[in-house]
């Protein structure tokens, strides 16, 4: 190869290589995607597993990480007790909350936000948030998670716990997988 074509080649390979990469359609998807709607009907799990973790908390899966290659994970939350996690930041995901039943009370960062059925809020990853049920009865949440991350196989170890783990206990699950526990969970009369 002569001089000026390899320098040619190099050049086109160089200024190529990083466009390719931008261009939407000539990514090549490492995990594939499901190209088929998927009906998950109320009080079902899409994955048939729905997950019971202390307290009478139920998590059954509406749209798990493998429908949508991990960028998205989707759960209804169900929960029989007043109460909910300790305060954490998640370090790669945003978490979407909406109240189906019940009363809830969630802090993002310095705000503090009482939610209702039909209201919902927005938590960004790397703000510490903390939610509790606060009403009597049962509540229940659509909670999104977005990129997936590593939630669905967190909240799969929290359901093998079997009871209330301590804050020892759980500072290293949620270091497992992408938190950091940041303080006790709210207080809820």
């Amino acid at each position: 190869m002569r001089l000026i074509e390899r320098r040619a080649f190099l050049l086109t390979a160089l200024v190529a290589a990083p466009l390719a990469s931008c261009a939407p359609g000539l990514r090549i998807p490492l995990v594939q995607r499901r190209r088929a709607g998927s009906l998950v009907r109320a009080g079902q799990d899409r994955t048939g597993r729905p997950r019971h973790v202390f307290g009478g908390l139920r998590i059954d899966a509406k749209v798990p990480p493998s429908d949508t290659a991990g960028d998205l994970y989707v759960i209804e939350h169900t929960d029989e007790a007043k109460g909910g996690p300790p305060r954490h930041v998640h370090h790669a995901q945003d978490e979407w909350f909406y109240v189906l039943e019940g009363a809830y009370r969630v802090d993002v960062g310095e705000e503090r936000f009482d939610l209702g059925p039909g209201d919902s809020v927005f938590a960004p990853r790397e703000v510490p948030h903390v939610w509790a049920h606060v009403s009597e009865g049962e509540g229940r949440l659509i909670i999104a998670f977005q990129p997936a991350g590593q939630m669905e196989s967190f909240l799969g170890g929290l359901a093998e716990m079997g009871s209330a783990p301590s804050p020892e206990m759980m500072a290293p699950l949620f270091a497992s997988h992408g938190m950091t526990m940041l303080g006790p969970p709210l207080p809820v009369v």
